[in-house]
């Protein structure tokens, strides 16, 4: 009898010892690179796949790719987000969709508080200045302030949400959220001010620090509009997905004053257009972005632990649903629940 067909898509590792010990012996695992967004991916794989774990969101699983997949019973997007997998078609299929909430929790809220650090105190600047010859006693470096005091905005106080309203709360800073999927009495649990509305809250933000999900709902959500809410010189800081916020909007909100500064993990494009004119500007040192902006490649999350985590928790999760039908963080249950 042949072994299931575990496909590893797009892994961001080298070698397979760990799933291999996982498996025990009892599966089989194609690991696929995919250097090249778009690149074809081999149709007999799709055919032949008992479960697929999905590493990156550049390989989307849209319904026509997962038709295609005869014998798939499990699909693991290998990360938080999975805005990319078609889960309605799966659903439809009667496959579960899983993902992977709870590994790189820590490492997405430091960098988070790192990205304010990093501005209120003008870090990066400083140590820019220097290199390039500046002044050692040169102060008076844009947007820097008094961490402690700071109203620190969070929308969407998730995992990740909360564990970064915890570190902005150690730093003195004063934490309000918008969240409004959270139960009732959640503000009062934590100690901190609840906004009913995201308007609310961007009024009261001196730094904004997202922590949501791509959906239709927050596709967009910060624009021109949402950033002249805040108030003059507040911090935009991104480390949930590019798309939820307009690039364009940020560069005009910089460019005229009204925002402070912004510290961007994730962009809408990935890798980015260069030629984009705030990343262009930002690239050639213009001195307008001087401490006003710090972009970072989407590596919040990162750290060789996050990475283990990631790899056994991914590879756990298709596993034990192939052995005994174990299902978990699936993100396509109700809509299963009503196709059975």
């Amino acid at each position: 009898m042949s072994r299931p067909l575990v496909v590893v898509m797009d892994p961001q590792h080298a070698d397979r010892t760990l799933e291999e010990r996982l498996g025990r012996g009892a599966f089989a695992f194609a690991f696929v690179p995919y250097p090249v967004p778009g690149a074809p991916v081999d149709p007999a794989l799709f055919a032949r796949a008992d479960a697929w774990l999905n590493y990156r969101g550049r390989h989307r699983l849209p319904g026509a790719l997962l038709r295609r997949m005869e014998r798939c019973r499990i699909v693991v997007n290998s990360g938080v987000g999975y805005d990319h997998v078609d889960v309605a078609v799966a659903a439809e299929l009667g496959i579960p969709v899983c993902n992977v909430p709870d590994y790189g929790t820590t490492e997405v809220a430091d960098h988070a508080i790192a990205l304010t650090l990093a501005l209120c105190r003008g870090i990066v600047a400083y140590d820019e200045g220097l290199r390039k010859g500046g002044d050692w006693t040169a102060l008076g470096m844009p947007g820097v302030r008094r961490i402690r005091g700071l109203r620190f905005g969070v929308v969407g106080l998730g995992r990740i949400g909360l564990a970064t309203a915890r570190r902005a709360a150690a730093f003195g800073m004063e934490v309000r959220f918008f969240d409004p999927y959270l139960p009732v009495g959640t503000e009062l649990a934590h100690g901190w001010r609840r906004l009913d509305t995201l308007d609310g809250l961007l009024a009261e933000s001196d730094v904004l620090s997202l922590h949501t999900p791509l959906t239709a709902e927050t596709e967009g959500m910060i624009d021109g509009a949402a950033l002249a809410r805040l108030p003059a010189g507040a911090i935009l800081v991104n480390t949930s997905r590019g798309r939820v916020v307009r690039l364009d909007a940020v560069a005009a909100a910089l460019r005229d004053g009204r925002l402070g500064g912004a510290g961007l993990d994730v962009l809408a494009h990935e890798p980015p257009a260069w030629d984009h004119p705030l990343l262009a500007a930002w690239r050639a040192g213009e001195d307008w972005l001087r401490n006003r902006l710090i972009v970072t490649p989407h590596a919040a999350f990162f750290t060789p632990e996050s990475i283990e985590d990631k790899r056994r928790l991914t590879t756990t999760t298709a596993l034990d649903y192939l052995r005994d039908g174990t299902l978990r963080a699936c993100v396509n249950l109700e809509l299963l629940k009503t196709r059975r």
